[in-house]
């Protein structure tokens, strides 16, 4: 029998990229739009449509997985992790290249990935049995050991398009883990969960990973778990394999400090099609414009803009991660009160400003989205900043907080007799 599972050449994926066209001002602009429309239809078919580009979400991916190996496979947002998982899944079809699975295949991807919503908990249990090429004796000798780890008992006969997203994965995860596929692929879609039920799929994923026969693939943003769970990963970079090792030799080149330039300032150029955009972005602490700022001290992201149709309320959004890509803080104006220009302007800046920041030293990205007041973010920017939180003795104690968490929490203490 042929030991590998999994076998992946030159693998690649393209999608081509709509880019927004410049809103209508006038009825015979929109006139004009509609009597074009033929010849840009033919020109998409033909290939010669300027608006339109290619996006190679992967590039000449290789590897292979040999059977009962654990592989966890990393990189950054944007990496092409989950176009992976959705090609080797058989979702979608890749552009290049070929991929070859030898046994039955389990994906727990985006929530609610092969459910039917207008069937029952109970249908879809035999369903996805039915689609690994189970027999319903099969399925029923699992079923109620899957009802019983998603904990959805009470629901079982409740379409599952009326269940929450927690509920979904749930029974999702239950079902791919029990009915003995020989391939298991997982996506990032635990972090739905709450942090009782990711404790469990992971003791569940262990389990699993230690059968011998049972071979998976993970795609996680906790090192911790590709640490525990992998016997090898997979480093992915713009849609290229950039390494094959030992789990933890690349969970250590995953975390390695990110090379950038000593300029505390990101310029920026315009998106195809953005209507707003952002031309300049920067990071600033107590004393300016900066790439590392101490502990406990006052953070501000500070972000230049242009527009084409004048504006009163851009809308900034951002979020602040770990060099693991554990997501820490975020905030958006769109979804608070946010004070705008007084009349409408066609340039700018706008400042986020968060205050005493309470991150333990480290490595840090921020990722940010800038918008018009529409929910449509015309440009977005993943880890575009990053800076760095230096130690710092913070109550003149002669002694530094413990690396308990990824921050610390100003905390007033009070004492009381009796």
């Amino acid at each position: 029998m042929n030991s590998t599972a999994i076998s992946v050449e030159n693998l690649s994926k393209v999608y081509q990229l709509a880019h927004l066209s410049r809103r209508h001002q006038t009825f015979r602009e929109a006139l004009t739009d509609m009597a074009l429309a033929p010849i840009r239809r033919f020109r998409q078919l033909s290939g010669t449509d300027d608006s339109l580009e290619d996006f190679w979400a992967l590039k000449d991916v290789s590897f292979s997985v040999q059977r009962g190996e654990v592989v966890g496979i990393v990189g950054r947002n944007g990496a092409g992790k989950s176009t992976l998982l959705k090609v080797l899944s058989r979702i979608v079809e890749p552009t290049e290249g070929q991929a070859i699975l030898r046994g039955r295949v389990a994906s727990l991807l985006e929530v609610g990935t092969g459910f039917h919503p207008e069937l029952s908990g109970r249908e879809n249990i035999y369903l996805n049995g039915s689609i690994l090429g189970m027999r319903k004796r099969e399925v029923d000798a699992k079923f109620d050991q899957i009802a019983a780890f998603a904990e959805i008992e009470k629901f079982l006969d409740t379409p599952v398009k009326r269940y929450s997203s927690g509920m979904y994965v749930r029974l999702a995860f239950s079902v791919a883990a029990h009915l003995d596929p020989e391939i298991l692929i997982v996506d990032e879609v635990l972090a739905v969960g709450d942090a009782e039920f990711q404790a469990r799929c992971l003791g569940k994923m262990k389990e699993l990973s230690t059968g011998g026969d049972r071979t998976v693939l993970f795609v996680s943003h906790n090192m911790a778990a590709v640490r525990t769970l992998c016997t090898r990963g997979i480093l992915l970079s713009k849609g290229r394999v950039s390494m094959v090792d030992t789990a933890d030799a690349i969970v250590d080149a995953y975390m390695a400090p990110v090379s950038h330039g000593s300029s505390a300032t990101l310029e920026l150029t315009r998106p195809k099609g953005a209507r707003i955009w952002m031309t300049q972005a920067v990071i600033v602490g107590d004393v300016g414009p900066t790439t590392s700022v101490a502990m406990g001290s006052k953070l501000k992201i500070k972000v230049k803009f242009e527009t084409d149709d004048p504006i009163l309320v851009p809308r900034l959004g951002y979020v602040v991660q770990t060099a693991v890509g554990e997501c820490i803080i975020n905030s958006n104006n769109r979804y608070q009160p946010s004070a705008g220009f007084s009349s409408p302007v066609s340039s700018g800046y706008v400042e986020a400003d968060l205050g005493t920041v309470p991150l333990m030293p480290g490595r840090y990205t921020v990722s940010l989205w800038l918008g018009d007041n529409g929910m449509i973010d015309h440009h977005v920017v993943p880890e575009a900043l990053i800076f760095d939180v230096i130690e710092r003795d913070l109550w003149g104690l002669g002694q530094l907080p413990p690396r308990a968490s990824a921050m610390w929490w100003p905390t007033e203490f009070r004492f009381s007799s009796g």
